[in-house]
């Protein structure tokens, strides 16, 4: 089969830049979706990226439900196999407990893509319910790092991160519930933001006010990508519990401007959890740069309780995903979770979650309060949190310790250990503040490390507006214009 583009000029087009053209009607929609389908082929062997991909949006994308119209005008797009449902088609989470497991609708968001043009291709890999750090089980699949495949993605968002990074998609979806969009971008060399709580709607699943951490988004290269995503898929479905954010103008109009001069702290240290001395020094080079850029920097952090917070986001997390694996249990009328299909940790988990109270819940809220008004109180004098995605490097592939495959008994425990390493992205989740992910740094293995801006609610357009003139003033270089090992280009 020939291909409509070479490699090269396929890994150059961001997906705004391919839209244009089919829009133009230098290209069509099918033809960029068999492109997609070739990458997927081309790295994916290497990578275990890709769960399926779906042959009839390939044959015809208008037909399987991507309006060629809309803005992004049938863009391929990889869709992660946890959140956002998809008609007709299996979404199985990672887990061999949800094997077959076939939506029956599509979610508010799904249809908001599809009318924005995605043309959606396929479903990437993600751990079991989304929970840990990785996608990496072999009795489902392990997906692996394009820069170095002996390393993992990191997660939850793995597979989808795995493809921008190699050059397969432009954009794919990605959630995160306490950095599972920003920690696979920043291990990958990828773009990754989290919108503000009250942007993405997660209807007709939960209200943003019950699922409370969890956000909708992507894994992009250029920061125009992401900017369009949000601009095209924002927006409340009808009736929900708590208000939605609007922006005076389209992020991809505001990011066409440099920001004024930002008030930036920097902070590599939260409560007990510090990054590396490397770690710590790549972020004070990020600094540095965007004090060349013209902005005030200097060091400082929110006044919170951090070993709270902490605590409130680990019971938050325990107790939602206590309740998810009961309703799948329920569903299949089965009493506890079955050992030989569902992972210990996820099993721990359920354990520990499904009495909790509403008095504990309670109390939990009661600290999301006091952290997230300590955190507005800190953005009253600071327009910018900069901070490195993790305190550690990337783990390698199987380092079951931050698995759900673990034989940790300790469910505390064993959150305690995931702080250690990703103690700078979930309170974001928790205050409902944005963040976002920039491959601006190098781990000292030579593995992309992300540098995470965070902004105060609603904020999100600053962040994209800040992120377009670091993209800007390197020329568009992300990662110092290196490509990972395996991607589209090579071989």
């Amino acid at each position: 089969m020939t291909l409509p583009m070479s490699w090269n000029e396929w890994a150059q087009h961001d997906g705004v830049a391919l839209a244009a053209r089919v829009s133009t009607g230098e290209l069509t929609a099918q033809e960029l979706a068999s492109q997609a389908k070739s990458a997927i082929a081309k790295v994916d062997p290497a990578l275990s990226g890709v769960v399926e991909v779906f042959e009839d949006a390939i044959a015809d994308p208008a037909r399987a439900g991507a309006n060629l119209a809309g803005p992004f005008a049938g863009l391929p797009f990889l869709m992660k196999d946890l959140g956002p449902t998809m008609q007709g088609r299996l979404q199985e989470m990672g887990s061999l407990l949800m094997r077959g497991n076939r939506a029956t609708s599509d979610t508010f968001l799904t249809a908001k893509m599809r009318q924005a043009g995605l043309n959606l291709i396929g479903r990437t890999t993600t751990p079991e319910f989304g929970v840990c750090s990785s996608a990496d089980n072999p009795a489902v699949y392990v997906t692996r790092n394009p820069w170095n495949t002996d390393y993992t993605t990191c997660g939850s968002s793995a597979g989808s991160a795995a493809m921008v990074a190699a050059g397969a998609v432009p954009i794919a979806h990605a959630t995160d519930g306490g950095g599972s969009i920003r920690i696979p971008a920043g291990v990958n060399g990828n773009i990754g933001l989290k919108v503000s709580r009250g942007v993405f709607s997660l209807a007709p699943h939960l209200s943003d006010l019950s699922g409370l951490v969890s956000i909708q988004g992507c894994q992009s290269r250029t920061v125009r990508d992401t900017a369009a995503f949000v601009d095209v898929c924002r927006g409340p479905a009808p009736g929900e519990l708590m208000p939605f954010w609007t922006s005076p103008e389209p992020y991809q109009e505001m990011i066409k401007r440099d920001p004024g001069r930002l008030r930036i702290a920097l902070s590599h240290q939260w409560g007990e959890y510090r990054a590396t001395p490397q770690i710590a020094s790549e972020l004070e080079k990020a600094g540095r740069f965007l004090e060349g850029l013209g902005h005030h920097v200097d060091y400082a952090l929110p006044a919170i309780d951090y070993p709270a917070a902490f605590d409130a986001q680990t019971t938050c997390y325990i107790s939602n995903f206590a309740v998810v694996i009961s309703n799948m249990l329920a569903a299949r009328g089965l009493e506890r979770p079955p050992a030989d299909l569902i992972e210990p940790v996820n099993i721990c988990i359920w354990e520990a979650g499904r009495h909790t109270t509403f008095a504990e819940r309670a109390r939990m809220q009661a600290v999301f309060n006091t952290t997230s008004r300590g955190f507005g109180a800190f953005f009253e004098d600071w327009d910018i949190i900069l901070t490195p995605i993790t305190a550690l490097p990337t783990p390698k592939v199987g380092t079951t310790e931050y698995l759900t495959l673990s034989d940790n008994p300790s469910v505390l425990d064993w959150f305690g250990n995931l702080w250690r390493n990703f103690a700078f992205t979930p309170l974001a989740n928790l205050c409902g503040i944005p963040a976002i992910s920039l491959p601006m740094a190098q781990h000292e293995h030579g593995l992309p490390l992300g540098i995470q801006a965070q902004a105060k609610q609603a904020n999100d357009g600053l962040l994209l507006q800040l992120a377009a003139q670091i993209e800007r003033a390197l020329n568009g270089q992300w990662n110092s214009g290196r490509k990972p090992a395996v991607h589209v280009t090579n071989g």
